[in-house]
């Protein structure tokens, strides 16, 4: 069985802590952890066939992190705003900008943190009992370890060959293909040594690039609302960082998918040969089943 028993663990520890310490106005680590460890909990329990009682935990981690989504934002783009060249007048509209992004910030917080505690006592009960049954699951039982492990490895092939898709990528698609890159990630991490995979690697640097882009797009929308005089040297600052952030994601997606995902065009006999996909990426799925 190729499964880490601790990579299931993981998320699940992590969440429970994190809750148990939530505070009112919870630290951009806190949010940070939060958001990643629901996220690869979610992953794990969807790719697994969630029974009647992981349902009832997906839908309150899920709400979760939606919430922690709009309170990381803020803390991200608050630190681009804060790198952002100012010169002259521009100055003013920079200080307008973290002010905005603060208010917003300390509003979604108010609201998380509000969540959580309505969660934390229940929710951290039922997280123990899952990561209890997981254990069982994956280290005692031939047939449960199986089963899991087949489940896991199908969502892992499947998102892989979604990866070909769509053919061509552009900015507004290439945010919707990050989900499948991170998500795909999240399970291949699963195996043993399943974070030191090239593959494994490669996908984490395309989720990075891209999730990188697209702060940068949300933070240019949220100053063209907010900054109307003529002429803005911030605004035109930050169309030139969204482009270049943009032009770098897509050439680092580009790279991943031609080297690991992209399908051969040669023919076999008179059928074109599928998908084939490179040594790196068989290795790192294969790891999952065992």
């Amino acid at each position: 069985m190729a499964l880490d028993i601790n990579q299931f663990e993981k998320p699940i520890r992590k969440l429970r802590k994190i809750l148990k310490k939530m505070a009112g106005n919870p630290t951009p680590k806190q949010v940070h952890d939060l958001r990643t460890n629901t996220r690869r909990l979610e992953a794990l329990l969807e790719a697994k066939e969630p029974d009647q009682k992981e349902r009832k935990i997906l839908k309150q981690v899920s709400q979760l992190r939606k919430r922690a989504g709009k309170v990381r934002d803020m803390d991200v783009l608050t630190a681009y705003a804060c790198g952002l060249t100012q010169t002259g007048g521009e100055a003013e509209c920079s200080v307008r900008l973290l002010e905005h992004l603060g208010a917003v910030r300390k509003k979604k917080a108010k609201k998380l943190s509000k969540l959580s505690q309505e969660y934390a006592p229940e929710l951290r009960k039922r997280l123990k009992r899952t990561s209890v049954r997981l254990r069982k699951n994956v280290s005692r039982s031939d047939s449960d370890k199986n089963e899991t492990s087949s489940h896991i490895t199908t969502a892992a092939l499947r998102l892989l060959s979604e990866l070909q898709e769509p053919a061509t990528l552009n900015q507004s698609n290439l945010h919707p293909y990050r989900i499948k890159v991170k998500d795909l990630q999240n399970l291949l991490r699963l195996a043993k040594n399943g974070s030191d995979q090239e593959f494994v690697e490669s996908l984490g640097e395309v989720k990075d690039s891209i999730g990188e882009w697209h702060d940068w797009v949300e933070l240019e929308s949220i100053a063209e609302a907010l900054l109307d005089h003529p002429q803005c040297q911030l605004l035109k600052e930050l169309h030139r960082k969204t482009q270049e952030r943009f032009r770098h994601a897509l050439a680092t997606t580009a790279n991943m998918r031609k080297k690991y995902v992209s399908a051969s065009d040669r023919l076999r006999g008179n059928k074109r040969k599928g998908p084939q996909p490179a040594e790196p990426v068989w290795s790192a799925t294969s790891a999952l089943a065992g």
